[in-house]
């Protein structure tokens, strides 16, 4: 057995924790394999939207075991405020949701580095939603982070003191009001939530779960154009978004990985800083903005809205090996009279159909225009009622990139998903 992989396309957002909720039932076990809490996969269903930060988007499913992958780091604040809303839903996480002893920790001490090197970086900022995840990879990669399975060792106060001082020491060369000490008594709280769920040694167990003919499908976060290697860098997150993401953080071999589900939207959205080659600034982004809903589900910050980019598309596939694409938000661009795809991009006078070193060098795209679709098609049910020219926009991303298009969506809800042969 196989595991399948899914993530980002674009720069997050793409509505993946929708389509994790849709494609669960399929699965016996969820995991997510990066990231920490700046995500936020929005699920709906039964007219109630729901936003989760770390558990994978399989939780609201009976019969789905869900695992947080050692990739992740986690804020026991975030996880514990997340916890107690899902249990008041009604919810039953006992024996659903599994912790890998080997994903790391945020300490409060994690956030306030975030936002003083924010802060100081003044104009040049990246746009971090200030949730401590940089600094702790960098603890990560340093050989200082703490990590879940310390919470069950005799030392683990000891630990974490010496990782707080360490950082205090670190705050010295900014100056940045804080307090960490009025922030560790919710922290230390949330640690005792973690606690209520088995700890496990990830990579082993879902190996062994594999080996007993179980179907994975391991959730990404954010997007690969935030990717640590493969973004538009500097402007990107502190994990590997890619699939190779999901080997490292997971603990599963490359020759285990199966389907490749690469999910996009039908057209572009970004949050905070960075390059943005096909970004419109203009009442074609704002009408996209305001009917596609678009502000950040963790931020709530209001995304830069533009048209497709198939040159980052087509790198994102090649990345990650994509073998099914899944378009979501298909439905917000009924109404417009043509629609603008980016196929090529202008750099130093010349155009070009692969990604540059620098995205920023990028002086315009190189666009062609479709013709829209009038229909409103969010109640649309089977594909023969699709309109004729989002076929034909569908066609021309599956001609161009060389992969199907599987799933259409029309909607946040778990019903306006139209599954395409």
């Amino acid at each position: 057995m196989k595991v399948d992989v899914l993530l980002g396309l674009q720069w997050g957002d793409e509505g993946k924790g929708k389509v994790v909720d849709v494609l669960a039932p399929e699965y016996d076990i969820i995991a997510r394999f990066q990231g920490g809490p700046n995500a936020g996969h929005t699920l709906e269903f039964n007219s109630v939207k729901h936003v989760l930060h770390t558990i994978p988007s399989g939780v609201f499913h009976p019969h789905q075991l869900n695992v947080i992958g050692n990739g992740v780091v986690i804020d026991p604040v975030i996880f514990s405020l997340e916890v107690k809303a899902l249990e008041a839903m009604g919810v039953d996480l006992n024996n659903k949701l599994l912790i890998s002893k080997k994903a790391h920790l945020i300490l409060p001490s994690h956030r306030i580095l975030d936002a003083a090197s924010e802060a100081a970086k003044g104009v040049t900022k990246i746009g971090s939603t200030l949730k401590g995840i940089g600094p702790t990879y960098m603890d990560k990669t340093g050989r200082n982070g703490l990590r879940v399975g310390d919470i069950e060792m005799p030392d683990f106060i000891s630990k974490y003191r010496f990782l707080k001082d360490k950082h205090k020491e670190i705050l010295t060369l900014y100056k940045f009001p804080y307090n960490i000490e009025e922030q560790e008594k919710a922290w230390f709280e949330g640690i005792e939530a973690i606690r209520r769920f088995e700890l496990i040694d990830s990579e082993i167990f879902l190996n062994q779960q594999l080996g007993k003919g179980k179907k994975i499908l391991a959730e990404g976060a954010q997007g690969t154009l935030l990717d640590i290697d493969f973004g538009s860098y500097p402007y990107v997150t502190s994990s590997n978004t890619v699939c190779a993401g999901a080997c490292i953080g997971l603990g599963i071999e490359p020759k285990k990985v199966g389907e490749v589900l690469g999910v996009f939207k039908a057209y572009c959205t970004r949050v905070g800083s960075g390059p943005f080659p096909t970004e419109q600034d203009n009442e074609t982004g704002e009408t996209i903005r305001k009917i596609g809903h678009e502000f950040g589900a963790t931020t709530g910050r209001p995304r830069r809205c533009g048209w497709l980019d198939l040159v980052a598309l087509k790198y994102s596939i090649m990345i990650n090996g994509v073998t099914q694409l899944f378009m979501t938000k298909a439905d917000v661009l009924s109404g417009f009279e043509t629609i603008k795809i980016a196929i090529k991009y202008k750099i130093n006078g010349r155009e070009a159909d692969t990604m540059p070193y620098e995205l920023q060098n990028v002086e315009k795209p190189v666009y062609i225009e479709m013709k829209g679709w009038k229909k409103d098609i969010s109640s649309v049910t089977s594909q023969n009622e699709i309109p004729d020219a989002l076929n034909d926009y569908i066609k021309f991303i599956e001609k161009e990139t060389g992969v199907p298009v599987t799933i259409v969506s029309l909607g946040p809800d778990r019903r306006q998903t139209i599954f395409r042969k």
